[in-house]
């Protein structure tokens, strides 16, 4: 039996869905080999978030283990989806602005461990700062009029979107038989597919997708 049913089989139904879509990405020669890369820790993490409320959470033991080892993989998906905006936005040799724009959640986190704050949610929490960082390349890439641009923060904001429902009370989602969790994996669901065809479109030609100056 099943420790979270509803967490674990919205997880697998996001899992599964965005899993396909790395499929789908690696079919399609115009996005950078960054965004299949995300796509890919993305759908494992979502896929190992199954197996974590579904059977880890049976465990006391395991449960924190297992849910830190799921929060790297969240960090190393968004580690990829900084990397693949840099390469659209600024151009492929801007490794230097990726490791500075990184070191921002980095950061933050250490100085949370250093003051005896650490954890899987400040992890996560951090994460965010880099999120921020995303958005404001892309805002930037919006006023130069990247074709990419409004595509991708309409995806971003949904999946943001998607995030807060997990503050819903727990009392409003009951009703529809699911929990703020559960909602959260399935409004996500939206966010990577708007995701997956803002990065897949054809509708770019090359010529069109220049980087914008440094």
């Amino acid at each position: 039996m099943l420790a979270e049913p509803a967490p674990a089989l919205s997880d697998l139904a996001l899992g599964l869905v965005v899993v396909a879509l790395a499929v789908r990405l690696g079919r399609t020669p115009a996005p950078h080999r960054h965004w299949r890369t995300a796509f890919w820790w993305a759908g494992a993490a979502a896929l190992a978030g199954s197996v974590h409320h579904g059977l880890v959470k049976h465990s006391q033991e395991w449960s924190g283990p297992s849910w830190a080892l799921i929060s790297a993989m969240v960090v190393v998906a968004v580690s990829y989806l900084l990397a693949a905006t840099v390469a659209e936005v600024l151009g492929p040799r801007h490794g230097r602005t990726f490791w500075l724009l990184r070191s921002v959640g980095i950061g933050a986190y250490i100085v949370l461990a250093v003051t005896g704050h650490a954890g899987v949610g400040a992890l996560l929490a951090c994460e965010s700062l880099t999120m921020v960082c995303i958005l404001a390349l892309w805002g930037r890439a919006a006023r130069h009029r990247h074709p990419m641009a409004v595509p991708v923060i309409v995806a971003l904001v949904a999946s943001a979107a998607a995030a807060a429902t997990k503050a819903i009370d727990p009392s409003v989602t009951r009703g529809v038989a699911l929990d703020p969790t559960s909602v959260y994996h399935l409004a996500q669901i939206v966010g990577m597919v708007l995701l997956y065809l803002a990065v897949s479109n054809p509708r770019r030609p090359d010529r069109e997708r220049r980087a914008l100056p440094g």
